[in-house]
């Protein structure tokens, strides 16, 4: 296996890992878009885990993908990164993938400052929290809360 970065020519096989967790994509054109973006951002990488098609049946080779981005913090010196999407093939879990994605990320993310990293993982996805916390992540619940709010619905409601 080798952890490398990951090239728009990965759309498809991106798109299919998406699926996976239930993200469906508009296709591998707008896939391959974003996959520039991030490659361009040098605050933000996107990395593949490139197998052997041949032993894993994984197609195009691509059996997993972590995305990172960096923010400096506001409030005091240095920055955080944060998982921004992981996912590793419904058939090649478990073989350690997601361990050298999620090292590649916080190297990423250490070589640009960062001092904490963070991902947010559904409710539902049991065994990817046991992941991270096996890797010494810990649970926030409690400590903090999390508000989102599309911006593409119109302006705010009132105060």
């Amino acid at each position: 296996m080798l952890i490398r970065a990951l090239r728009p020519a990965d759309a498809a096989a991106v798109d299919a890992l998406l699926a996976q967790l239930g993200y469906p994509q508009a296709g591998p054109a707008a896939t391959a878009e974003r996959i520039e973006a991030w490659t361009n951002d040098p605050s933000s990488a996107a990395y593949a885990a490139a197998v052997d098609p041949a032993p894993t049946g994984v197609p195009d080779g691509v059996a997993g993908l972590v995305a990172v981005h960096v923010c400096p913090y506001f409030e005091r010196p240095g920055a955080w990164g944060r998982i921004v999407a992981l996912v590793v093939s419904d058939t090649v879990r478990g073989n350690g993938i997601g361990t050298r994605l999620v090292e590649a990320a916080e190297a990423f993310a250490l070589e640009r400052g960062c001092v904490r990293i963070e991902v947010t993982s559904n409710d539902r996805r049991a065994g990817a929290h046991a992941f991270y916390r096996a890797r010494g992540y810990t649970v926030q619940t409690g400590h903090s809360s999390r508000f989102l709010r599309d911006l593409t619905t119109g302006p705010a409601a009132p105060r």
